[in-house]
């Protein structure tokens, strides 16, 4: 997250409390949040509730969120209350099939990796690449020095966040975005199959973060989903439209769907279309950038089943760009962490997560929630420890 949001959440906190409430509403308050971030905006709540004696209503979708935040908690489905009770109880015997559905999709930063299809074969390599922002006293590197290598039917998990407040990003939007030379670097080299790759290529496609944005609202789902067909050369109109309403039942969507507009679908679906038009091209690559960050709990874990089942079937390469680590274990074969550009640590998933060399890595580790309350103050403890710097 930027310097500019960090401020925004603190200005919106301060806002709040301005006029001294008895009752503080936080309405999602960390929702695609960095961990970090994430967990010094709870820590902040908790302690403002502790100084000041005011009640708390959270609104979340991240159950981890509410096992940190809360004593009771209430859960709603189709705008009726399902269970309530005290967090503890609630999370550790829940009643109601539904909260149970919610726990099974929670993502767990123990959960490895299952069923992955990697062969030696490296089909993108960065090395050394550098990307600057700015002139003069105003340059910045938002990529530093970064090699990597992207192995045929892998999962590339790239995790970074913001470490300190007033830090800018880790730079791995923007390590994505030069994989799919949609950003030249500004140094080093960035080669697909062997080759420069210095130009679009239809073989490495991107999921993005935002799919609202990232669709054209002007033009129906089923003209988006092909511009990479044509982009490739493609000009049968019929076998277009065949092509692409394979793929919108391929990603659980209907053939139907094709010339609706992107407003009338939820934002597990538009992520649903984003994954059909990075498919179009039968690429090798498919850099997914945040592509899970800002859908609930169950919509997040039926796109990255969606993702795998996909690549076991298709065999592309996935660089899975998040701030959730969770959810990178649960998807990758290596990991590479990344803050303020630069690559700290990487190596294989589960050695990376079981036995962290970086401080940093473990300080992110710390910040993962908990469902367990009592570990959760736990953990709340030890981020009050000294940062790393």
């Amino acid at each position: 997250m930027s310097r500019k949001g960090i401020r925004i959440s603190g200005a919106l906190i301060a806002m709040a409390l301005a006029c001294e409430p008895d009752l503080l509403i936080a309405d999602e308050p960390t929702t695609a949040l960095d961990i970090t971030v994430q967990a010094q905006i709870l820590d902040l709540l908790h302690a403002l509730r502790a100084e000041t004696g005011m009640g708390l209503l959270l609104v979340t979708h991240d159950v981890g969120v509410a096992a940190e935040s809360v004593d009771d908690v209430l859960v709603m489905r189709h705008g009726r209350v399902v269970e309530q009770g005290p967090v503890g109880t609630v999370l550790a015997a829940p009643t109601a099939a539904y909260t149970r559905e919610l726990l099974d999709a929670v993502p767990r930063v123990d959960t490895r990796r299952t069923g992955s299809r990697a062969s030696g074969e490296v089909v993108l390599e960065a090395t050394g690449v550098r990307r600057e922002f700015g002139r003069g006293r105003r340059a910045f590197a938002a990529v530093d020095d970064v090699s990597l290598t992207v192995r045929r039917g892998a999962t590339l998990g790239v995790v970074g966040v913001v470490g300190v407040v007033g830090e800018s990003g880790s730079g791995r939007t923007t390590l994505g975005r030069m994989l799919v030379v949609l950003l030249e670097p500004t140094a080093g080299t960035i080669r697909y199959a062997g080759a420069p790759h210095t130009g679009v290529h239809p073989a490495v496609q991107m999921v993005f973060q935002d799919p609202v944005s990232s669709l054209n609202p002007r033009r129906s789902v089923g003209e988006s989903i092909a511009d990479p067909l044509r982009a490739r050369g493609d000009h049968d109109e019929e076998r277009i439209r065949g092509r692409v309403t394979e793929l919108l039942e391929r990603v659980g969507l209907e053939k139907a769907h094709y010339d609706r507009s992107p407003h009338e679908f939820s934002g597990g679906q538009r992520q649903r279309i984003g994954i059909a038009r990075a498919l179009a091209a039968d690429p090798r690559v498919i850099v997914c950038d945040e592509p899970v960050s800002a859908l609930d709990v169950t919509t997040q874990t039926q796109v990255v089943e969606l993702l795998g089942e996909l690549q076991r079937e298709l065999g592309p390469a996935l660089v899975f760009i998040a701030h959730d680590l969770a959810v990178v274990r649960q998807v990758s074969d290596r990991v590479a962490v990344m803050r303020r550009g630069r690559v700290v640590e990487s190596g294989p998933a589960d050695e990376v997560y079981d036995s962290p060399r970086e401080p940093y890595t473990r300080q992110l580790l710390a910040a993962v929630p908990a469902l367990d309350p009592e570990p959760a103050a736990q953990r709340r403890a030890t981020r009050r420890e000294p940062a790393v710097a």
